[in-house]
């Protein structure tokens, strides 16, 4: 890990492009160490595993870099000293956090390994435990303690959350309790969320990845259709985002539990309240997708499974609300979350998404674009609420929110 910047000037020139610093996606996690607090400005994308910290005082200089103004402005503005804020972008350009030749090549050789494997890398999935047998048996030990919602027809999918598995496994275990492993499906789409990568499209992965129970394999046949359909660069561009992106990886091993090797779909869909960077038709947009899936299993055939991996709410300090989260703030959050459930459930997927255009996603719920997307490509008869659960911090700090719900014919 770096240190916080220092207060002596770097040895080398300042690169042309931290002249003028733009600051890539980071996630700030504060942390303490021998009595002093910290901010860790870590890179969601994990193009490398260096990462770096800084005092808390310092992060309001980060936020500065924007592209918009010099450091010589940002000097003037602020009056810090000019060496602290070259140190400062010079180390946050060698692990890749400010936009500019670094960062590209450090992408580069991200994608190149990837493609030399042949799979995105383990990651996130990996908190489920050492090998195989043992995320089999915690996973049979969650799916234990919930009971069958006996949902009636043919599960044709599931939306299930993708928070990590210590806080949110009663919403994995109540969704997945309801699949059954003697009904394996030909293929399994799953549906994230792109939460900090550069996509602003559907973006699509060519590749497999690997979890503790092995290698899930991209589905070739799918792929292929879609390449011919959409164009292997629109879909393809910002596949990077899954390096270190969650919310598909997560679900990966309990497909893997319930139905070992099946071929995998995995998607990012954009968030529908956001208008692409650039209407230039370079990004796959989520109708595009929607029909080319729809019109793909037609021609395919065979049971698809559809996985839409979703949280709700998002509120409290964290997020850049005021004030602790209290049960009476807890039960407004549920009973907002649960009004757009039923509209969700209805199948009125036009006034479920007007909810959130009307009041701004005032709860900051992450997938809409994905929830969307698989009743527009699954048509289900039946949409039925499995399970509701909220993750609170105990200091009321936060609060995130989640649905196991069941798509059937």
């Amino acid at each position: 890990m770096s240190n916080t910047p220092s207060d002596t000037t770097p040895a080398a020139p300042l690169a042309e492009h931290l002249h003028r610093p733009q600051i890539r996606n980071f996630q700030p996690t504060s942390f303490e160490k021998d009595g002093k607090s910290y901010v860790l400005l870590r890179d969601p994308s994990m193009l490398t595993e260096q990462q770096m910290a800084v005092m808390p005082q310092v992060l309001q200089l980060v936020l500065l870099f924007q592209g918009r103004e010099t450091l010589d402005e940002i000097a003037a503005k602020t009056q810090a000293p000019m060496h602290l804020l070259q140190d400062l972008v010079t180390r946050m350009d060698e692990v890749g956090l400010i936009w500019g030749p670094r960062f590209e090549e450090l992408e580069r050789v991200a994608r190149a390994k990837i493609t030399a494997h042949g799979h995105f890398p383990i990651s996130c999935s990996a908190s489920l435990g050492k090998d195989a047998q043992t995320c089999a048996e915690q996973m049979d030990t969650w799916l234990s303690e919930m009971e069958d919602p006996e949902i009636e027809g043919t599960i044709l999918g599931l939306v299930a959350p993708h928070l990590d598995y210590q806080r949110g496994w009663p919403g994995y275990a109540a969704a997945y309790r309801a699949l059954k492993k003697d009904q394996k499906p030909d293929r399994v789409i799953i549906l994230g969320t792109n939460h900090f990568g550069i996509g602003d499209g559907v973006v699509v992965s060519e590749f497999g990845f690997m979890t503790p129970l092995g290698k899930a394999n991209a589905d070739k046949t799918m792929l292929a259709f879609l390449e011919k359909t959409l164009g292997s660069k629109r879909i393809y561009a910002d596949q990077i985002d899954h390096l270190g992106e969650h919310s598909v990886q997560m679900h990966i091993p309990w497909l893997q539990h319930f139905y070992g090797d099946v071929p995998l779909l995995a998607a990012l869909i954009p968030n529908p309240l956001v208008p692409p960077v650039s209407d230039d038709d370079a990004r796959a947009t989520t109708a595009q997708f929607v029909e080319a899936v729809r019109t793909s299993l037609t021609e395919i055939g065979g049971r698809t499974l559809l996985i839409a991996s979703s949280d709700l709410s998002h509120v409290g300090p964290q997020f850049g609300d005021q004030g602790q989260i209290t049960d009476a703030a807890a039960s407004e959050v549920e009973q907002m979350d649960r009004q757009r459930l039923a509209a969700y459930c209805n199948k009125d997927t036009t006034g479920f998404e007007a909810i959130f255009a009307k009041d701004q996603n005032r709860t900051r719920w992450c997938s809409v674009g994905n929830m969307l997307a698989a009743q527009a490509i699954l048509r289900p008869e039946n949409v039925d609420l499995i399970d509701y659960q909220q993750v609170r911090d105990p200091n009321g700090i936060s609060l995130v929110s989640s649905a196991a719900i069941a798509f059937s014919s």
